[in-house]
């Protein structure tokens, strides 16, 4: 063989190689290159995976989401040991920290905001608590509760000594628990406005009072009322007699009593008005209120005394506070008139407010409590409650729950409740509860809580659309980084796919020099 059929295989082969190696990294290369389209209509060049990233993007997430991380794998892989023990080490240690740890009042161991969030929250619980007490209240279903829990409590205690259960502690504690009750009473600053609102509101219902006043008075106050009244009289008379010791006074009767002679002597013939006239003249008069100045109303006291005269004073003095007490409320309060009846009203307020705000009336007040508890000792429960009726008892607590005093009580012990809930130590949980429930807590709260877990994240997963999730992280990966990626895995293998371009273009090469020689 010649030296130009040598040179001539040598440059076959050698074009054939350069050719398959080339032909290799040009197609590596647009794997990838360009990233966006360049060039000319048809001549336009577009790297493989760029130009098909959405549907890769997609073909990936329905290979990932279907067949490489379902639900169900999830869910396995969550049930493995390798995850399942760290779980329950965990919550076994927060239960145990929990139920262990010794820990101070809530208001002190809650972050800032979220105590001032619960206490804002609590702030209008009070109102709340109230409103629903008062609704509660109102319901004929809550009287008929309270009315049969006090017949029942009336049928156990009946025959039970109230001395038994009233002890000296408990005696003190009721004493303190009144002093307590009049001393924060007397210095409340509504104290004044809800005694004249109370006066008030009572004056309206007594003026549409249809009653006669006889029927609001005690039955034994009018022979008190009547036997004062007959006591009083020969006072009066006396006081009678001193008053015409006074110039002043003593004119106005003569002239009552001369005016009252003038008009009497009209009547009367002629002859009798000048007998009249010449007999009863002013020095006669005088002589008359002279002698009921010295003794006139004395002997009328005297006159008094005598057992018939006072049987028919008595009869007329009852007869006349009959006569004044069977007349409505209504038209006594009518007859005030506006101006003198806001005087009364103002007159019992201002009475009321001095009375409770002295010092006197709660010494009165403990004094009475203490001598009700002595009367009390000495007597059954049945006898302390048989003097008023169940429903009786009902109706007190409904209106005492459903008034506005109640709504303020009520509001008022729910909101203590709660800042008293909130300033109390918590203390250690596990000595609330004995100890084995103590111990049952710790072993079960991690089960309960896997198995809580397990529901959660199944309905989770079961949402979750992972074959999209991965399509738009695919779709956000930019193709620069994804070559990178690749090459980094693969670099080995695409050189390795470039030198097999060089030698399988040197075969083919070979191939078609030894064929050129064959037919030439």
């Amino acid at each position: 063989m010649d030296s130009s059929v040598a040179l001539q295989g040598l440059l076959t082969i050698g074009v054939g190689a350069i050719a398959g190696g080339i032909t290799n990294a040009v197609a590596i290369w647009m794997l990838f290159h360009p990233y966006e389209p360049r060039g000319w209509r048809r001549l336009r060049l577009h790297g493989a995976i760029p130009k098909n990233k959405a549907r890769l993007a997609r073909s990936i997430g329905r290979t990932v989401g279907e067949k490489l991380l379902t639900p169900d794998d999830l869910l396995a892989r969550l049930r493995t040991p390798a995850v399942r023990g760290p779980f329950d080490e965990a919550l076994g240690r927060i239960a145990g920290a929990l139920l262990e740890t010794e820990r101070g009042p809530l208001a002190t161991e809650l972050p800032p905001r979220l105590l001032a969030a619960i206490e804002e929250a609590l702030s209008g619980l009070g109102d709340a608590v109230a409103d629903r007490v008062a609704a509660l209240a109102a319901t004929p279903a809550f009287h008929a509760a309270v009315t049969g829990w006090v017949r029942e409590v009336r049928a156990r205690v009946a025959d039970r000594p109230v001395g038994a259960d009233l002890t000296a502690g408990r005696r003190e504690a009721v004493a303190a628990a009144v002093e307590h009750w009049l001393a924060g009473f007397a210095e409340r600053d509504d104290l004044e406005a809800t005694l004249r609102h109370a006066v008030g509101e009572r004056l309206e219902r007594l003026a549409a009072d249809e009653r006669p006043l006889l029927d609001r008075l005690p039955a034994g106050l009018l022979p008190v009322v009547e036997q004062a009244i007959a006591d009083y009289l020969p006072v009066a008379l006396e006081r009678l007699g001193a008053l015409l010791r006074d110039p002043e006074a003593r004119r106005t009767v003569e002239t009552a009593l001369r005016g009252a002679f003038d008009h009497s002597v009209r009547d009367l013939l002629l002859h009798e008005r000048l007998l009249a006239k010449l007999v009863v003249t002013d020095r006669t008069i005088e002589r008359l209120v002279d002698g009921f100045e010295a003794e006139g109303f004395e002997r009328f006291a005297d006159a008094m005394g005598d057992p018939e005269m006072a049987g028919r004073v008595g009869r007329a003095m009852r007869e006349a506070a009959l006569r004044f007490l069977q007349a409505p409320l209504r038209e006594r309060l009518g007859r005030l008139g506006p101006a003198r009846r806001a005087a009364l009203e103002r007159t019992l307020a201002d009475w009321l407010v001095e009375l409770a705000r002295l010092p006197a009336t709660r010494r009165a007040v403990a004094a009475g409590v203490e001598r009700l508890l002595d009367g009390l000792e000495r007597r059954t429960w049945g006898e302390v409650l048989g003097a008023v009726r169940d429903e009786q008892v009902a109706d007190v607590v409904v209106r005492a729950l459903a008034g506005d005093a109640g709504r303020r009580a009520v509001a008022d012990l729910a909101g203590r409740a709660a800042r008293a809930l909130l300033a109390r130590p918590v203390g250690r949980p596990a000595d609330w509860l004995p100890a084995p429930v103590a111990d049952t807590l710790r072993r079960e709260v991690p089960e309960l809580a896997w198995q809580w877990v397990e529901r959660q994240l199944a309905a989770v997963v079961g949402r979750l659309d992972i074959p999209a999730m991965v399509e738009e992280r695919v779709l956000g990966f930019s193709t620069r980084r994804m070559e990178e990626i690749v090459r980094t895995v693969t670099q080995r293998e695409l050189d390795l796919i470039v030198r097999l371009g060089y030698v399988l273009g040197a075969i083919v090469g070979t191939i078609a020099f030894l064929a050129n020689l064959l037919v030439g």
